[in-house]
């Protein structure tokens, strides 16, 4: 029989056949895209012609389509419905795919086509995009060690192997922890409706009667927030604080360890002092003391406005007739109740309005009015019954396939991303791309969101308007294929529109009655906007500046004593700890792409904030000309050129910190 992955793709839109793949399809489709990616490779490297863009260059770029087929699949299905086979394939497929990797970058006749045409680039009379996509590669091959003697060459292999298997194993392990702990709920004080429904569907889905607290966030943090055992919040927070530090086989900590080690090893095997030296090099920072400074700018203000917020929580925490300092599980519990007395606002008056029917809806409406693109459901199969697709179109022509997957189920890792399962290019013809959002929020009939979470799926409809509108000849720099500190902006960037009065009027209504959010409901939200970001913000800050103090000199020993060292250097107030504590830590450790580069979020904030204040100056959360300009460039160029320059070309000159500290509410507006 012909194996589905490696047959043409006939079917809609040429949309993965979900219902042909078979687990056991993988591993031959792979070991078939290998060979025949490697014979690709081969012939470019031997080709007797001189070398050319399009004999080399844009031969490597589409060298590896059968490779890029089915890992887009895989790759896909093993982070949003992992099982024990997938899981078992990963760990077989990672080093081998390093290895793939290796064997391309230490070609040395590829390397010298490669470099040949670098040297010649003015003579060949190539277009900006093509200069752009040199470089890159040049710069690639040069990262990874191209230009390194045989011994170096053969050991950059070695590492990157190990560093693709330790973070292979750094997810299973954390999902594993995930997926197996639960808290049997004998006691329902506190807890509203939306709580007591998500944590009898969560009972269900593991097979149980009665209720359950899980480790996802769309339904611990709301426990966290409302239920009135103090006791029951103490074992849910240290257990959702413990993952991947509870010992035996899915411990991560020595997994961070070596990781570090192994980073610092390649960075210096590569002439730089250490790996954020190296890392930071092609990112907007360049350099770790940029993001140092803009972490520390707003460390003080932040931790000032939390060390306040603490003291009249410890208040509240003392009149219930508790003793001893607030808790970190005690944080969102009285963080609520004084939200609830100073601004008469209960998140939980909010969440009907919240369905996340309605807040699908408000995204795809925001994308019409800005893009003119429309959506329509498409009856295709998809590789989960939880998962749905729409078809994306703008004046009738097909720009790209949407997959929705939004809620959490044990065989997903934990967080919310965007990817694709194919990219965009014009190349050799036009492919339009497929791209996904997969979420975590809590099963429910209907589903009601958060304010966070409805927040969490128009930040990842941004990242997804970055693949859908992306307008490239190469693939190489399609979509998201832009500076880690980059890539944040169109996402956060489009979490503005949320908080648009006009989208909240039309959208968000009773899931019952229809009616409209209530004027002084908005109202309240609006008060409360700012709510909290003290610990907002500093749980983020610690987390960023761990990871930076990780990378930027020796590998530590021990990265728990040098997290310890590191929090009590910044004075971390006792009540808070690190959004993402190391064993946990999914964003550094997971793979190397927010490595030294968990601070992206907040230099992208820098910019989101003054970005949408382009609109708000031309009169309108919809001005067409603005919304234009965004399209044309950010979310249409990829990585076509360097990040600043689109921004400036947008907005005609960088911000300060100023915008993101009053946007935060740490500084007077």
């Amino acid at each position: 029989m012909t194996n589905p992955l490696l047959s043409d793709w006939t079917g809609p839109f040429n949309l993965p056949p979900f219902d042909a793949i078979r687990d056991e399809d993988f591993a031959p489709a792979f070991e078939a895209a290998l060979a025949e990616g490697r014979a690709n490779i081969a012939a470019i490297a031997a080709n007797p012609e001189a070398p050319s863009f399009a004999n080399t260059i844009e031969a490597m770029e589409q060298a590896d389509a059968t490779l890029d087929k089915v890992a887009g699949v895989f790759f896909n299905l093993a982070g949003s419905d992992s099982n024990p086979a997938r899981q078992a394939l990963q760990r077989d497929l990672a080093p081998k795919l390093s290895a793939y990797s290796s064997e391309i970058t230490s070609n040395a006749a590829l390397w010298g086509r490669i470099s040949d045409l670098w040297d010649r680039k003015e003579q060949l009379g190539l277009t900006a995009e093509q200069e752009r996509v040199l470089m890159l590669y040049h710069r690639m091959f040069v990262r990874a060690g191209a230009a390194l003697d045989e011994a170096g060459s053969k050991r950059m292999a070695e590492v990157k192997s190990r560093l693709a298997s330790l973070g292979t194993q750094f997810t299973q392990n954390l999902l594993a922890d995930e997926s197996a702990w639960y808290m049997v709920l004998d006691d329902l004080a506190g807890l509203p409706d939306f709580v007591v429904a998500s944590a009898a569907a969560a009972a269900k889905e593991r097979g149980l009667e009665g209720h359950v607290v899980t480790l996802n966030r769309s339904l611990i943090v709301p426990f966290l927030q409302y239920s009135t055992r103090r006791d029951l919040r103490e074992k849910a927070y240290e257990a959702w604080g413990k993952r991947g530090e509870n010992g035996g086989e899915t411990d991560n900590r020595g997994i961070a360890a070596e990781t570090l080690a192994l980073r610092h090893e390649r960075a210096t095997l590569l002439g730089y002092e250490n790996f954020a030296r190296f890392k930071l090099e092609p990112e907007m920072a360049r350099k770790p003391e940029a993001v140092r400074d803009l972490l520390m700018r707003v460390w003080e203000p932040a931790k000032e406005k939390a060390e306040e917020d603490a003291a009249a929580m410890e208040a509240l925490l003392h009149a219930d007739g508790f003793t001893g300092p607030l808790e970190p599980w005690d944080w969102r519990f009285y963080a609520e109740k004084r939200r609830k007395a100073l601004h008469d606002f209960d998140e939980a008056a909010l969440k009907p309005y919240l369905s996340l029917e309605a807040m699908i809806e408000a995204a795809f409406d925001v994308a019409n009015r800005l893009f003119g693109l429309e959506f329509t459901p498409l009856d295709v199969p998809l590789y989960h019954p939880d998962a749905r697709a729409w078809d994306v179109t703008r004046n009738g022509r097909h720009m790209a396939v949407f997959i929705g997957d939004y809620f959490a189920r044990a065989s997903k890792r934990s967080g919310a991303w965007m990817s694709t399962f194919r990219d965009q290019t014009t190349l050799g013809g036009e492919v339009r791309p497929v791209v996904v959002n997969v979420c975590n929020f809590a099963k429910g009939d209907p589903a009601l969101l958060s304010w966070d979470d409805a927040r969490t799926l128009f930040h990842e409809f941004g990242h997804a308007l970055h693949g859908m509108l992306t307008d490239v000849e190469y693939k190489f720099i399609s979509g998201t294929s832009v500076a880690r500190d980059f890539v944040e902006l169109p996402s956060q960037l489009y979490e503005h529109w949320l908080e648009v009065p006009e989208v909240i009027e039309t959208h968000a209504k009773h899931w019952q009655t229809g009616e409209p959010m209530p004027l002084e409901l908005r109202e309240k939200l609006k008060g409360a906007a700012t709510w909290d970001q003290g610990f907002a913000t500093v749980e983020f800050l610690a987390s960023a500046i761990v990871d930076l103090e990780f990378h930027d000199g020796a590998p530590p020993a021990d990265p728990m004593q040098k997290q310890a060292e590191v929090l009590e250097g910044i004075g971390l107030p006792h009540a808070i700890r690190m959004r993402h504590a190391t064993p946990h830590f999914a964003h550094v450790f997971a793979g190397d792409g927010y490595s030294s580069g968990y601070y992206s979020y907040m230099w992208s904030e820098v910019m989101d904030a003054d970005a949408f204040a382009a609109f708000e100056e031309a009169g309108s959360a919809f001005d067409p000309e603005t919304a234009k300009k965004l399209e044309q460039f950010i979310l249409s160029t990829g990585g076509s050129e360097e990040a600043e320059d689109l921004y400036l070309k947008f907005r005609g000159a960088m911000p300060g910190v100023e915008a993101l500290l009053k946007g935060r509410g740490l500084i007077a507006a």
